[in-house]
């Protein structure tokens, strides 16, 4: 199969599998926008934030490292050293979080529920073990085994709370009691239930663990952790990019008995522009692993400057479709969460310029300049944080969406000057650029058309996304109409 062919037929599984996870987790949100007060529900968006962070620090870079290192070195090797170390520093965080378990609580402000930080802690030791196992069915290219298991743990997320915050409240009223369950749990259900699926995902992910011998190198571990201490450096500043400014939003404003409930909502609407992160993160799955088996080939440059064009030309259909839609999509979280509502073109169109960076900065890591990576993604979490420091105090949670959007929008311009620089790519910028024009200006012309009734506006509307899909189609992407494209990708081994 055409290489370019392969790559998108396995970010289609990737992303169909992470679509179909997360926009039935995305439907958790209409649930706890109506089950939780704003205030209760900044606490999971919260609490999850720190958890994204720690979650990158425990990983330290170790993914990127494994595909780098398991192609040179044999991954039998590769995998049991990082596996080993990995498990040794998942159970020492352990220890220190019990240990300090009172002094964490005060410090995250939930000091009146020390269970929270437990419950999360042993949640995210498991989901650090299992990232390797994760990380070679990519490398093996099982997209489908992977997308199932990612799926089944969306599932027992899922279950565990329409069990907890739905079926067991209904069946107290109707006098019968659930003897493991306390009505006034609140928010407990939610991180109990993160539990339960990292538990069922991991016993799913043990026959991938246990079929390799230990092996420990102490002198291979160094080399990965030396290739991949920047990429640690780079994955932490992306989360803080992602994630900093629902960290500092409870922090920075000015007004304490509403931050809380600001960032609730600030989470609630980030969650409308999750369908752009999920099409990211399928790309992402699919492109690292591929870039690097890829890069031994000829043609190779010319493969990856088309990716970077079907990847933008694909963001912006996702960008039009949401916008387009949104009068409806709003109705996925309760009315009193519609005044964040501002903050979804400004989230869309950053996660766009995160995919596209993404695909820009392979230079970094074929080259080993993988420094550049760590510069870079500092760049970007000064803007960050700088940006929520001096203006969420006077603008209010829109400083945190403009943020995060001129983050990814610099680093994806300097990873361009860079990569020009070290390992030049001839991307078609002005056809990208033009696409770009075309989308914003079907979106603005799509903002004028407003009718009182919300379905007839986006029905409207449809035309105009139409039009976008079409021209991009027919000028770029004729080769997806082949007719053995969907059955080769069926039924790949």
């Amino acid at each position: 199969m055409n290489p370019l062919k392969k790559l998108m037929g396995e970010t289609v599984i990737y992303g169909f599998t992470t679509i179909i996870g997360r926009f039935i987790n995305w439907l958790l949100v209409p649930l706890y926008t109506r089950v939780f007060i704003a205030d209760e529900y900044g606490i999971v968006v919260n609490l999850m934030a720190y958890t994204s962070i720690l979650m990158v620090l425990l990983t330290y870079g170790t993914e990127t490292g494994f595909f780098r290192f398991a192609t040179k070195d044999g991954k039998d090797r590769v995998f049991s050293t990082l596996l080993t170390s990995l498990s040794f520093t998942s159970i020492l965080f352990l220890v220190l979080c019990f240990s300090f378990l009172p002094q964490l609580s005060v410090l995250l402000e939930v000091e009146d529920y020390p269970i929270y930080i437990s419950l999360l802690a042993v949640t995210l030791a498991i989901d650090v073990i299992t990232t390797l196992p994760f990380a070679l069915l990519r490398l093996d290219s099982r997209p489908i085994r992977f997308g199932i298991i990612k799926l089944v743990n969306i599932g027992i997320n899922v279950g565990s709370n329409l069990f907890f915050l739905l079926l067991c409240p209904y069946l107290e009223k109707q006098g019968i009691h659930v003897p493991f369950y306390n009505p006034e749990g609140g928010v407990i259900y939610v991180f109990i239930s993160y539990l339960l699926a990292s538990v069922v995902t991991l016993l799913m992910l043990l026959p991938y663990i246990l079929k390799f011998k230990f092996v420990f190198s102490f002198s291979l571990l160094k080399d990965i952790l030396k290739y991949s201490y920047p990429i640690l450096i780079v994955s932490l500043a992306g989360i803080i990019n992602l994630q900093g400014d629902k960290i500092l939003m409870p922090k920075l404003l000015e007004d304490e008995a509403t931050s809380m409930a600001m960032t609730g909502i600030y989470g609630a609407n980030y969650k409308l522009a999750l369908i752009m992160y999920i099409f990211t993160q399928g790309f992402r799955f699919a492109f690292e692993p591929f870039f690097f088996n890829y890069s031994r080939n000829s043609d190779s440059k010319k493969v990856y400057e088309d990716v970077l064009l079907y990847f933008t030309g694909f963001g912006l259909m996702i960008f039009l479709g949401v916008m387009f839609n949104l009068d409806l999509l709003k109705y996925f979280v309760k009315s009193t969460y519609f005044e964040g509502l501002a903050i979804v073109p400004w989230v869309l169109m950053a996660n766009l310029f995160q995919g596209m960076y993404y695909s820009l900065s392979l230079w970094y890591k074929l080259t080993d300049k993988t420094i550049y990576g760590a510069y870079m993604a500092i760049a970007g979490c000064v803007i960050t944080i700088a940006g929520n420091v001096i203006f969420l105090p006077k603008i209010g949670f829109m400083a945190s969406a403009y943020s995060v959007f001129t983050c990814f929008l610099v680093m994806t311009i300097l990873s361009f000057i860079l990569g020009r620089h070290f390992y030049k790519i001839n991307y078609d910028i002005p056809k990208i650029l033009f696409y770009f024009v075309i989308c914003l200006a079907f979106y603005f012309a799509g903002r004028m058309i407003k009718f009182d009734g919300d379905l007839v506006t986006c029905l409207v509307r449809l035309p105009l996304f139409i039009l976008f899909v079409y021209i991009f189609v027919k000028r770029e992407m004729s080769f997806l109409l082949t007719k053995d494209f969907m059955y080769k990708l069926i039924h790949k081994k």
